[in-house]
């Protein structure tokens, strides 16, 4: 089995930043792929930012040139760097680990963006 624990959501005002952080423990498939989802209240799940295990990033449209996904794979942690954020950025961030075809998800952490 495999855990993931995320931290750094909160509330923070337009055009604000956030640091997101995701550490994997357990039986973790050396080769992976790590990376940030989200869900807004009447959306449907939607990829904000992956990247692989040799450190190619993969962003969703709505992010690019604003996010930049990094990981640390001695630490088995995922951080998602969140710029110039706006309202529509609203939502639960998930992360994901997905290794040896399957694939594993975070409890999830608020991210508000409100003035």
């Amino acid at each position: 089995q495999v855990q993931l624990v995320e931290s750094g959501g909160g509330l923070v005002q337009p055009g604000g930043s956030l640091r997101l952080s995701c550490t994997a423990s357990g039986s973790i498939f050396s080769i992976n792929t790590m990376g940030w989802y989200r869900q807004a209240p009447g959306k449907e799940r939607e990829l904000v930012a992956r990247i692989t295990w040799g450190g190619i990033p993969d962003y969703g449209d709505s992010v690019k040139g604003r996010f930049t996904i990094s990981r640390d794979n001695a630490k088995n942690t995922v951080y998602l760097q969140m710029n110039s954020l706006k309202p529509e950025d609203t939502a639960v961030y998930y992360c994901n680990l997905f290794g040896s075809s399957s694939d594993y998800w975070g409890q999830g952490t608020q991210v508000t963006v409100s003035s």
